[in-house]
């Protein structure tokens, strides 16, 4: 068993409520910004970070995304019916395809800009140390993200709930835990909490852009945002 990551979980199973009409008949990871699926952008950043493994969960409208996904030889699909599993019970359901070992998962509601977010947690990676590794950004600099943040990141580099750093939906997880939840749908909260109690949860921020793509209007601030130049700050991390 390896002890970082080689396969990646792409959450794509959602019904993409908040997207209004556009997602009543057209999955949400198929909706194109910058003309592109946001299921590309997401397979871009794992093939960028050299991630062989993907898969990509599937549920609502699932054959229109399986057939755009059919080409892709390295993407293998977990079908989620008549159940919506939510994250922790989408994850734990994929595991025949995802192995033994830590994962990467990616929310595929999110464009970024700048540096690899994959390479930024496997850089920050302490296998010995960490049962979790979310990746965060204060919530001033969450574009499209409503509301407040969800956690605060403590000097040692721990986080815990409550504060301005918000989740990017962007991390490494060990799925070990996932066996000792017996429901087949629950929240990654689940996991995180009682990792959290063990003090193995981890966060590292940022540097690049990001924009939740949540709800139609954020469509045109995400690729606002991928127009922009990146600064040198960003571009040289």
């Amino acid at each position: 068993m390896s002890d970082f990551p080689k396969v990646i979980m792409l959450f794509a199973a959602g019904f993409g409520t908040r997207m209004g009409a556009l997602t009543a008949h057209c999955p949400k990871p198929l909706i194109k910004v910058a003309g592109r699926a946001l299921i590309d952008h997401a397979l871009d950043l794992a093939d960028g970070a050299g991630v062989a493994g993907k898969v990509v969960n599937l549920h609502y409208l699932a054959p229109m995304l399986a057939q755009h996904l059919a080409l892709r030889c390295d993407v293998a699909l977990s079908h989620e019916a008549p159940l919506v599993l939510e994250t922790g019970g989408g994850l734990k359901h994929a595991l025949p395809l995802l192995g033994d070992g830590p994962v990467f998962t990616l929310n595929t509601d999110a464009v970024w800009a700048g540096v690899n977010p994959l390479e930024i947690l496997r850089a920050a990676w302490r296998p010995g140390a960490m049962d979790a590794l979310l990746l965060l950004a204060p919530a001033d600099r969450a574009r499209g993200h409503k509301g407040s943040g969800d956690f605060t990141l403590l000097a040692d580099g721990q986080i815990s709930r409550g504060g301005a750093m918000v989740y990017l939906g962007a991390q490494i997880l060990c799925t070990d835990g996932l066996a000792a939840v017996d429901q087949p749908a629950f929240s990654l909260n689940v996991l995180w909490d009682s990792a959290m109690a063990r003090g193995r949860v981890f966060g590292v921020l940022y540097p690049g852009l990001w924009c939740d793509v949540g709800q139609a209007e954020s469509i045109a601030l995400a690729e606002a945002m991928l127009a922009e130049t990146i600064s040198p700050a960003v571009s040289d991390v």
